[in-house]
């Protein structure tokens, strides 16, 4: 078997009801993603405002999540999605090992992954050391860009690639440079955002489309944050 060198990775936060669609056309693709999941708010109706359109953040029962997300990978997002530098240590591990252990419950594994809740500034080093310190955690993305796919040390602040809805031309510049690339080493692509964010402008056929364009290369590896991040792979 060819050795590959690149990975592509998704990461998708919140646990809406549009991750359903994410996820089937993930598998009609063939990549993977991982979901982080506020277990405090699971079952929970509401609706955001975005960009001026009005659109669904509904979260499925805690029953559903097992099968909705089967194939792909279930990682933490906090109870309650707090801002976690205002909150004192007790509280950030609270909110990160309780919800870890409740997905792990409902997973029917244990959850190594997370994402910190929150758009801008939403962590800082002392949370992130707290939480390598105090929990089960391994992993956890941050919502700061990269812009390239160079592999990074500190997995309890990661940085991915670029967020894709407020990146789209970007995103798709780095698609077609990574397709292109020969990689001599490791590199990872990795995309994040919300699934109900494809609801505010329609932009699941355009996502769909970058799918066509990442998906189905032999010389890339197509894994969850946690088989990229923590896995050989190469």
């Amino acid at each position: 078997m060819q050795r590959r060198y690149k990975a592509v990775t998704f990461s998708y936060d919140d646990g809406v009801t549009q991750d359903q669609r994410l996820i089937d056309l993930f598998n009609r693709y063939g990549v993977k993603g991982t979901f982080n999941i506020n277990s405090g708010l699971l079952g929970t109706h509401n609706s955001l405002i975005r960009q001026d359109v009005t659109v669904a953040h509904v979260k499925p029962r805690p029953e559903e999540i097992r099968k909705i997300y089967e194939g792909h990978e279930i990682a933490a997002h906090t109870l309650t999605h707090p801002f976690l530098p205002g909150c004192d240590d007790a509280e950030i591990i609270r909110q990160v090992e309780e919800d870890r252990l409740a997905l792990s419950e409902l997973a029917g594994y244990e959850v190594v992954g997370m994402a910190y809740p929150g758009g801008g500034v939403n962590f800082n080093e002392h949370v992130a050391d707290v939480i390598r310190n105090n929990t089960g955690i391994r992993y956890c993305r941050t919502t700061v860009s990269s812009f390239d796919f160079e592999p990074q040390a500190d997995l309890w602040q990661f940085k991915p690639s670029v967020y894709h809805h407020m990146e789209w031309d970007k995103m798709e510049e780095l698609a077609r440079t990574f397709v292109e690339m020969k990689a001599d080493r490791p590199q990872i692509f990795y995309i994040w955002g919300h699934a109900y964010e494809f609801d505010i402008f329609n932009d699941w056929a355009r996502f769909e489309r970058f799918l066509s364009l990442i998906g189905g290369h032999d010389d890339i590896f197509y894994g969850t944050n946690r088989e990229v991040l923590l896995k050989d792979w190469q």
